[in-house]
């Protein structure tokens, strides 16, 4: 007869680490006994699919590489922020990166926008979507530097592979033509493989045309870009100067 050592230690062979610690302390609660042999194992395999969730979600923020934790529950919704409770939960859902709709995030400096892509992607995370987090002026010295050294191509599958990218501070940083084509191509390709953007920027979108050197370049990345997507436009005084003058 197998004893529960024993079962504990084939437990942890098979890496159901989380399943046997939970076992190891039923053992150790007498009271447990008064439950059915149905509902002790429900109580364990729901411990060992609580873990795995969790270390998912772990992994997926940490791929993520988000600048900063966040998440939607935490929103301050003052008013004059500019952000709907309702507009918000329905973000929320991430239906629009399931409908490859973007999601673009405007506002002055220290509004918050960062903050609020940071809570988006985390919440994607929640969903199991894989996200990628890329500072405007890292992108671009990422292409020029896949550019010199022939990387590009993997570059722009890097781009192209999670479900949702995220562009923080666009505009910010001089767009050169090499770069605006490799942008073209990556939305190009993200938007016939299935995936999302999120963008943020203190330049509302009217004047993001002239971002770019090529007009017809601009036309096609804004077209494919701007007209589906949901627009976050928030105001306000700066959440850092708020925070500053906090005792």
């Amino acid at each position: 007869m197998t004893t529960p050592n024993q079962t504990l230690a084939r437990l942890r062979e098979l890496r159901l680490a989380v399943f046997a610690e939970t076992y190891d302390l039923q053992l150790q609660q007498p009271k447990i006994n008064s439950l059915s042999f149905d509902e002790r194992l429900a109580l364990l395999v729901d411990a060992e699919v609580a873990a795995r969730e969790n270390r998912r979600l772990t992994r997926l923020v940490r791929s993520a590489g988000l600048p900063e934790p966040a998440s939607l529950e935490e929103i301050d919704l003052r008013p004059g922020r500019g952000l709907d409770k309702g507009y918000i939960a329905t973000l929320a859902s991430c239906e629009w990166i399931r409908r490859q709709q973007p999601v673009i995030v405007v506002g002055p400096t220290g509004a918050g926008k960062t903050w609020i892509a940071s809570a988006l992607v985390n919440q994607a995370c929640r969903l199991r979507m894989s996200a990628k987090w890329y500072h405007m002026n890292d992108l671009l010295e990422d292409i020029a530097t896949a550019s010199a050294d022939g990387s590009l191509p993997k570059l722009k599958k890097a781009l192209a592979k999670p479900m949702l990218l995220v562009l923080d501070d666009f505009g910010l940083g001089a767009i050169d033509q090499e770069a605006a084509t490799v942008m073209l191509n990556v939305v190009d390709r993200r938007l016939r493989a299935g995936g999302a953007l999120l963008l943020t920027s203190q330049f509302p979108v009217d004047k993001w045309h002239s971002l770019f050197p090529d007009p017809s370049v601009a036309d096609a990345i804004l077209d494919r870009i701007v007209h589906s997507a949901h627009v976050l436009t928030m105001k306000g005084e700066s959440m850092r100067k708020l925070r500053a003058r906090k005792p």
